[in-house]
């Protein structure tokens, strides 16, 4: 039989005085034992000092909890009244819930909203609120302040350029040129030229000189995209480029210094490549002086409808997803990422007549026999159901990983441990069943 601990909640403004006056009585006592020793004290005279000191620190303790505790609890009061801060369930408000545990709650919807807010002021060209991607643009800020090199990662179509354009907009180089390379889309015998420029006769064709995208970018950012497909002779002179910020044109002899800023990026595995003498080692330590990874849609699928949203606005007509194709985007594992997302954004808007993207409006790809949804309930089940039960699933993977240790399955989900406490709550995960597993 299975006996439910019944918790018993006290109010801050019994629990902080009680606790002062215990402070203060426990003072007392030693205060007494210690001053026995020197003269004599009757009981009672202890008594009525005991007494004051205890009137006067609860006295006190009153007087604090009226400035301080009472505006924190009306603004607690106020604040979750606003619309834009997550509310309990119905079911949840006639659940008791301590003073101490209903501000750090609030306190913590305020940061999140706050943290969206400042993302959307900094960031208004990128969409995400996810963790993943308020942690991308904590790294944005940090580094744009500096003048490190850059290397960004990630697959194809997760959105490197913008990344390496928002790290341009934020660094003390933003009034300076952006110049943007292509590491693929240039041939091979052409991109040395490209980037360091040719003197006039250096090779058929060069009629004339031609200043490089480095020497074009002086005192500012240059990009290079898909650095991974540079050739090695190429790699080598962007070595020295970054070793002594100088370089030659090709055909020329004479060094040209230059003052800019290098951020690379690419979808390869470049550690790999160095085993397969593919990529200098050398020049990934020089690149790799501030890493940052782009994560795939796939892993921050809370992101999905509000860029699908911001994608169908961009368009410049009056649509919206219906409750099938929302299933259907938030189970997609979105290979070609944002790009993928976009491109099914803008097809499925075109094909759409009455406002509304149904299924029928969407890729082969989304819509086959391959996409199974089974696993989050039938097709009529409510969406918020699906998203509970996908929610619910993660969650439980994330415990059975770590043995049913909350700290570790929050760390692993990329969330704070209150945070997993009142997710596991509210969709009833038994942990110790997931515990006794292992």
């Amino acid at each position: 039989m299975n006996i439910k601990k019944q918790n018993v909640y006290v109010s801050l403004y019994i629990l902080i005085p009680l606790i002062n006056a215990g402070i203060s009585l426990i003072g007392i006592i030693i205060t007494y034992q210690c001053f026995h020793f020197f003269q004599d004290i009757t009981s009672l005279h202890f008594v009525y000092i005991a007494t004051i000191i205890t009137i006067l620190s609860v006295s006190a303790s009153l007087a604090i909890v009226r400035l301080f505790l009472k505006p924190l609890v009306k603004f607690v009061d106020k604040t979750q009244n606003l619309p834009i801060i997550v509310q309990a369930k119905p079911e949840d408000k006639k659940k008791h819930i301590s003073d101490i545990s209903q501000i750090n709650e609030i306190f913590e919807n305020v940061t999140n909203v706050l943290s969206n807010v400042e993302a959307k002021e900094l960031f208004p060209e990128m969409v995400g609120s996810s963790t993943a991607m308020r942690n991308i643009f904590t790294q944005i800020i940090k580094v744009a302040a500096t003048d490190s090199t850059v290397l960004i990662c990630g697959e194809s179509g997760t959105g490197k350029e913008l990344i390496a354009t928002s790290i341009h907009r934020h660094s003390f180089r933003k009034d300076k040129p952006l110049i943007k390379i292509n590491c693929v889309a240039i041939p091979e015998g052409l991109l040395e030229s490209e980037l360091f420029g040719h003197e006039k006769g250096a090779f058929t064709g060069a009629i004339e000189q031609k200043k490089g995208k480095f020497e074009i970018a002086d005192g500012g950012t240059i990009f290079l995209d898909e650095i991974g497909d540079m050739p090695l002779n190429t790699q080598a002179k962007l070595l020295r480029v970054l070793q002594e910020k100088e370089f030659e044109r090709v055909g020329g002899n004479k060094p040209i210094k230059v003052d800019i800023r290098i951020i690379a990026a690419t979808n390869k595995n470049l550690p790999e490549m160095i085993k397969k003498a593919k990529f200098r080692e050398d020049l990934y330590f020089r690149l790799n002086v501030f890493p940052v990874t782009l994560p795939p849609l796939r892993d921050r699928r809370e992101d999905i409808i509000p860029m699908a949203n911001y994608f169908l606005k961009s368009f410049g007509k009056p649509i919206r997803l219906s409750n099938s194709v929302l299933q259907r985007i938030i189970g997609y594992s979105w290979p070609g990422n944002v790009r993928e997302l976009k491109n099914v954004m803008e097809h499925a808007s075109i094909l759409s007549e009455d406002g509304v993207i149904e299924t029928k409006h969407l890729p082969p790809a989304l819509i086959g026999k391959d996409f199974d949804m089974t696993p989050y309930g039938k097709d009529d089940t409510p969406l918020d159901d699906k998203l509970n039960l996908m929610e619910k699933e993660i969650i439980i993977e994330a415990l059975r990983k770590t043995g049913g240790i909350q700290v570790k399955a929050a760390s692993l989900l990329g969330i704070n441990q209150r945070s997993l406490w009142h997710r596991i709550k509210r969709l009833q995960i038994d942990v110790n069943s997931i515990k006794n597993l292992h």
